[in-house]
């Protein structure tokens, strides 16, 4: 195992973080919602806990590889102190999408953000792992001749190495992506959604922006995420309206407000049947009244 590390690639046109590989030993990291504009791996090693992803919980132990697509809010709770390594990668650093064709892994292991977002790793992936690990730490201590496309190459080796074994935990993640035709248009769907979800509410809205029909966007996201376009953005709505509750003392009325909701009272209905509780009775139990009292 990697002791202790942080090793950052700067995108030199704008001075954000490209690639990243950082080893933790703690929860500190991931205790709060993190919801950031790059892909991420989270390798647990040790340890043991609850990943919360879009709201939902799933329990994990060691030896857990998490997958979490640009945008996906998550966090973890843990019930047995963590370590483990963790990389980044801004979509400017390796296109997935470019490589959809070659490595079939955007739809394995990044697509479909309704699933559990990890799979349990083995003792040959684990090997494999580590030992890219170590040349990745290995290749960013020094610049060097080639560097970005020696760290692709790694770094497309461990993708690849965790979508053969989500395929083989996860039959059916194959049948969904096999027959996928329009991997591209996907994430030109979510980052739609991400840019413009406070705004614009409908299906027809997202069809417009992407120049496609409405009736064949519902087609593709019926086929990858099982369902409907309206859900996705709802979904994402009250995402955001769990976050503002979750962690701010805004009022209903303010957050329906900067969720492009000019009625409270409509919105709270809109809440109340999508989350199955008021946007209230949601802080009251769990959200920043409850951490007041």
């Amino acid at each position: 195992m990697l002791n202790q590390s942080n090793f950052t690639l700067i995108n030199q046109q704008n001075g954000n973080p490209a690639f990243k590989l950082f080893s933790f030993e703690g929860n500190e990291f991931f205790d709060h919602l993190q919801r950031n504009n790059f892909f991420t791996l989270i390798w647990v090693t040790e340890g043991a806990g609850t990943v919360n992803a879009n709201f939902e919980g799933y329990d994990f132990e060691a030896n857990s590889l998490f997958t979490f697509a640009p945008y996906q809010p998550y966090v973890f709770t843990t019930t047995k102190p963590i370590k483990g390594i963790a990389i980044y990668f801004h979509f400017d650093f390796f296109c997935i999408h470019k490589h959809q064709k070659e490595l079939e892994l955007n739809g394995v292991l990044y697509n479909n953000v309704y699933q559990p977002p990890f799979i349990k790793v083995d003792e040959n992936a684990a090997a494999t792992f580590k030992m890219l690990c170590e040349q990745i730490e290995a290749e960013m201590q020094h610049a060097a001749l080639a560097q970005h496309e020696l760290l692709v190459s790694y770094l497309k080796i461990f993708l690849i190495t965790a979508s053969r074994l989500k395929i083989e935990q996860q039959p059916k993640v194959a049948e969904m992506v096999k027959d996928s035709k329009e991997p591209f248009i996907l994430q030109k769907l979510k980052d739609a959604i991400e840019e413009n979800f406070k705004t614009k509410h409908t299906a027809s809205e997202y069809a417009e922006l992407l120049y496609i029909s409405p009736k064949a966007l519902a087609k593709i996201t019926k086929t990858h995420f099982n369902k409907t376009l309206s859900s996705l953005i709802n979904e994402r709505i009250i995402i955001e309206a769990k976050r503002e509750l979750y962690l701010t003392d805004k009022t209903v009325k303010q957050i329906a407000y900067e969720l492009g909701y000019e009625d409270e009272f409509y919105f709270s209905r809109f809440f109340k049947v999508n989350a199955d509780v008021s946007p209230q009775l949601y802080r009251d139990t769990v959200g920043f009244a409850r951490g007041l009292a």
